[in-house]
């Protein structure tokens, strides 16, 4: 299957504005682009790449005042398949996890492990270790969080979501990603694209997605709370210990978010 990609992002800026951008497709999907990637901005002005400590395509520019213009499109191939599921994918004891997963299991900006250890215990102490404990995760965050865009916050943590109750889908994610953390299971923060592919289509505009990755069984394994389900068509940008560390555009000044649309759907293949 062939999906296209891509998004128009503009800003207006009062003053010269450094800014990073992570707004590329991860660097392990290249392979499958149809086109080499290209971020075209608007005035055409100096960009310069490098990789994260996370792996991740990142850029730093230098924005002029005026109107900042951030474009992209392509395609990429995709088996077409729903992301696949391993329920008995094991959980690995703390002591035999390698030593790059750790980080995985610490508190973060948005993620508070120790606020919400006891929680998690409580909630999925009786569950069975590995998969079907994420899942469960998964099945009580869904079940329990209210998604509304109106509930968005950008300063909202994991432990506010549980008390809350609602959120949108970096919130759905931040709590299960904090509960896997404290019930020993590694896990990261990831966004990407998810086109309404295999689903009913969406009447919300297109945006992009969070979900996370547990390691399980020796690998890194796709979650989505806020669907709960295995989907069609996801295609991973960056990943990172919360939000902090994917944030599509930082701006280091004022930016002011004149127009955003995404688009992801299949053009081949469905």
């Amino acid at each position: 299957m062939i999906l296209r990609i891509g998004y128009e992002i503009v800003f207006e800026l009062p003053a010269p504005t450094p800014m990073v951008l992570i707004l590329f497709v991860h660097p392990s999907l290249t392979p499958r682009l149809r086109q080499p990637e290209r971020l075209s901005v608007e005035p055409e002005i100096a960009m310069e790449d490098y990789i994260d400590s996370f792996g991740n395509h990142c850029a730093r520019i230098l924005a002029p005042p005026g109107r900042l213009r951030l474009w992209y499109d392509n395609e990429i191939e995709d088996s077409g398949l729903p992301e696949p599921a391993y329920p008995y994918a094991r959980q690995h004891p703390i002591e035999e996890l390698p030593s790059e997963t750790l980080q995985f299991l610490l508190a973060s900006r948005y993620c508070e492990v120790d606020r919400l250890s006891e929680v998690a215990w409580s909630l999925f102490g009786q569950t069975s270790p590995g998969w079907a404990r994420v899942q469960a995760v998964c099945d009580w965050v869904y079940a329990h969080v209210e998604f509304g865009y109106p509930y968005a916050r950008a300063t909202r943590t994991a432990y506010e979501v549980y008390e809350e109750r609602k959120g949108v889908c970096r919130d759905f994610m931040h709590l299960a990603v904090t509960f896997c953390r404290c019930l020993g299971i590694p896990a990261r923060y990831a966004t990407g694209y998810l086109g309404d592919i295999g689903v009913a289509p969406s009447k919300a505009p297109m945006d992009f997605s969070a979900f996370f990755e547990v390691y399980l069984e020796g690998q890194w394994h796709p979650f989505d709370a806020r669907h709960n389900a295995r989907r069609i068509g996801r295609v991973l940008m960056a990943r990172g210990r919360d939000a902090a560390d994917v944030a599509l555009t930082t701006s280091f000044g004022v930016a002011d978010l004149k127009t955003f649309r995404v688009w992801t759907k299949a053009v081949s293949g469905a």
